[in-house]
């Protein structure tokens, strides 16, 4: 009999790209730079289809379908994080 704990363990096999992503650290003002404009402040396919006033179906946000969203959105924080406290720029061009 397969324990729960063994089922976790296979289906978790983006386990080292979430460690490698948490584990970046930016150091690079044109790699962060790049990083902010590649991941997007929000969500960006969200919407509901509207006819004649009523809502016939909504599209939910694709990113949280992304198994990596939090890591990704995390390494654009860094970015940002990055940016604004150690190079000292204006960030709100990301915001």
């Amino acid at each position: 009999m397969t324990s729960f704990s063994q089922i976790q363990h296979h289906r978790d096999f983006l386990s080292p790209i979430r460690q490698w992503l948490n584990s970046l650290e930016i150091h690079n003002t044109k790699l962060a730079h790049t990083l902010c404009k590649l991941i997007p402040a929000q969500c960006p396919f969200e919407k509901d289809i509207v006819i004649f006033g009523r809502t016939l179906f909504h599209i939910p946000p694709m990113c949280k379908l992304n198994p990596l969203y939090e890591e990704v959105v995390t390494l654009r924080f860094k970015a940002l994080c990055y940016l604004a406290d150690e190079c000292g720029e204006d960030i709100t061009v990301y915001c």
